[in-house]
C-alpha cells in the first residue's frame, strides 16, 4: 500500500472513533501518529513500500511497530502488540481496530469483548430441566 493510501485509510478509520490522525511522516520510516482526548496517543510504523504491505505480517517477524510515547498508554498497547505478533496476516485496519479495542478502558468506552456475546448466547439457551435425583438414604444398622 502506498503511503498516501495508508493516510487515506487512517483518516477513514478515524472517522468512526475518537482518534484523529495528527501526523504522517515518510522520511526515514513511514510513521502515522494518532491522538484522542484527553491525552492518549499511539503511533504505527508501517512497512516500507518495498515490503508486502497488503498485510503487516506474513511468514516473517512483524515489520510494523505500534507504540506510544505516553507511558500511561503502554500497558494497554501490549494486547495490540500481542495481536500483531501472533501468526497470520493482519491488515492495517485490523491492527488499528485492535489498538482501539485495547484503548477502550482508557477512553471510558464499554468493553466489547466476547463476554457480552457469550452472555447474550447463554441467556438465549434453554436450560435443561433438572432431573429428579432420588435421595439415597444411609441406614444405620
Amino acid at each position: 500500500m502506498e503511503f498516501e493510501q495508508l493516510i487515506d485509510t487512517a483518516e477513514e478509520w478515524c472517522s468512526g472513533n475518537p482518534f484523529e490522525l495528527i501526523a504522517a511522516e515518510c522520511s526515514d520510516e513511514r510513521r502515522l501518529d494518532f491522538y484522542a482526548e484527553p491525552r492518549f496517543s499511539f503511533y504505527v510504523l508501517c512497512p516500507d513500500a518495498n515490503c508486502d504491505t497488503d498485510s503487516f505480517t506474513g511468514w516473517f517477524p512483524p515489520l510494523q511497530h505500534v507504540w506510544s510515547e505516553n507511558e500511561d498508554c503502554l500497558p494497554f498497547l501490549q494486547r495490540a502488540q500481542d495481536y500483531i505478533s501472533a501468526c497470520g496476516r493482519k491488515s492495517f485496519v485490523q491492527v488499528l481496530d485492535e489498538v482501539f479495542s485495547s484503548f477502550r478502558p482508557l477512553l471510558d468506552l464499554p468493553d466489547t469483548d466476547d463476554t457480552e456475546t457469550f452472555e447474550q448466547y447463554h441467556t438465549n439457551v434453554e436450560e435443561e430441566p433438572e432431573t429428579d435425583h432420588q435421595q439415597l438414604a444411609v441406614s444405620q444398622q
